[in-house]
């Protein structure tokens, strides 16, 4: 993780959005050798950034041995790309309990809201309020599942840091296994997914006021709340 840092090192947030794009992705395998990346005009207008912005964040990929650019051909993820999604791989190999997740939730997630008030852009944030929507119109306990992730994915997204937007990868990556969705289905009621529900939109309403300290207290009584639902006690 080391070697992502300094692709942080760029001049906007939209820039930085799409360098955690790129690394998130290329960490989840869907960036992989030799696949062409879309047109620079692409990315920048995808990421609301100019075409000086999008070229800054690939010499800096470049630089790092993630991509190639070929003149008249475009851009190419290279191999070095692949060794993120098999380090990945490597620690996702080794069972995490759904016990052992929430513990490292609870340590770990209420540190983004720090990051979140300093960085978060107005596309971070229109993002969160449609995953709220989506989760809330939601008809099936799968499909509140997915929304209820992509928030929770949309917070380590909104503090523009690599290292968070990793560990969330990994963090679904035990969501996606049989015994989570389990316990989940035992423990989402009608009661609790309300209580989820109001939570959600108190904690992103805390973070688009950027206000931290209220934001933090809040997403550690929501996993608190979420653990006690799975676990008892």
């Amino acid at each position: 993780m080391g070697d992502t840092s300094t692709l942080l090192e760029v001049r906007t947030q939209g820039a930085r959005r799409l360098a955690d794009h790129l690394m998130a992705e290329m960490t989840r395998g869907k960036l992989r050798k030799g696949m062409r990346l879309p047109p620079e005009r692409e990315l920048g207008e995808l990421f609301g950034v100019s075409r000086g912005s999008v070229r800054r964040v690939l010499a800096q990929f470049c630089d790092q041995g993630f991509i190639s650019q070929r003149v008249g051909s475009g851009t190419f993820v290279l191999p070095k790309a692949e060794n993120l999604s098999r380090s990945q791989e490597i620690i996702a190999a080794t069972p995490t309990s759904p016990a052992e997740l929430m513990v490292a939730r609870l340590l770990i997630e209420p540190l983004m809201p720090g990051l979140i008030v300093q960085n978060a852009t107005s596309a971070d944030f229109k993002h969160m309020f449609q995953c709220l929507d989506q989760s809330e119109a939601a008809t099936s306990i799968d499909e509140f599942e997915h929304w209820d992730e992509e928030l929770h994915k949309a917070f380590a997204f909104a503090t523009h840091n690599s290292f968070f937007v990793q560990l969330m990868d990994l963090t679904n990556k035990v969501r996606e296994q049989g015994e989570w969705g389990r316990l989940k289905r035992i423990s989402l009621t009608a009661e609790t997914r309300q209580q989820y529900e109001l939570q959600h939109r108190a904690i992103v309403d805390a973070l688009k006021d950027r206000d931290a300290r209220l934001a933090k207290n809040l997403l550690f009584g929501h996993l608190q709340l979420i653990q006690r639902n799975l676990f008892g006690g």
